[in-house]
């Protein structure tokens, strides 16, 4: 399988998280993933996602970077903010925790759940990047 690989920057708003989640499966049936698969690849797209859109930047507006690889015949997803940060990522990554008391604060779980592999990066007030890997069962 040859490399390939895709960045896309959007704005920060409700509408593209829908976005994300085409964009991130059309990229990912490049390689032999299940639909179950894929259907997991959207959700934790989308969660990152939503995160940047609900948390990073509150009432504001930012840009969202969505990078895509595939190397080694796996999907690499980065999602990229420079919004507020996460102050604790280890209280964030607790269930049911949330700065939005609307939420159910189980994004990061269904993320780290649905991925091979999935890395937090934050600083306050700098953004959070979030890089998550998936291999297709059937190649493992």
């Amino acid at each position: 399988m040859k490399e390939n690989y895709l960045m896309v920057t959007f704005p920060s708003l409700p509408e593209n998280v829908s976005l994300s989640r085409v964009i991130v499966a059309s990229f990912a049936a490049q390689l032999d993933f299940t639909l179950n698969e894929l259907e997991e690849i959207r959700v934790a797209t989308s969660e990152a996602v939503s995160n940047c859109v609900i948390h990073a930047y509150r009432e504001t507006n930012g840009e969202i970077q969505l990078e895509l690889k595939i190397e080694d015949n796996a999907l690499e997803i980065k999602v990229i903010d420079h919004g507020c940060g996460i102050n604790d990522i280890l209280l964030a990554k607790t269930p049911a925790y949330s700065t939005d008391p609307e939420r159910m604060g189980l994004g990061l779980i269904f993320m780290e759940s649905f991925m091979d592999e999935m890395k937090l990066e934050s600083k306050p007030d700098l953004g959070t990047q979030v890089l998550m890997i998936k291999k297709p069962e059937r190649s493992k």
